[in-house]
């Protein structure tokens, strides 16, 4: 996973100075939090989430219709 580095806040950072992830998030769209130096938690502006969730479902049913379409004869043969 690539991260850029201007957007990480130490945990322990994050916990006393809450508003510097707010401003990171503001100019950037999201922060990342580091829990004993690895990436543990991302905060996302929520118009960020928004597309995140539509790409996502978009997704799930591409795969979902792959799914039907590959195996229609056998869930109609199901179906009866």
């Amino acid at each position: 996973m690539i991260v850029d580095t201007r957007i990480l806040v130490s945990l322990t950072e994050a916990n006393s100075n809450f508003s510097k992830v707010v401003r990171l998030v503001d100019e950037s769209g999201m922060a990342v939090i580091l829990k004993n130096n690895k990436p543990r938690y991302m905060v996302l502006n929520f118009s960020e989430y928004d597309e995140i969730q539509a790409a996502r479902r978009q997704l799930i049913d591409a795969a979902a219709d792959s799914v039907i379409g590959e195996n229609l004869e056998a869930l109609r043969e199901l179906a009866k």
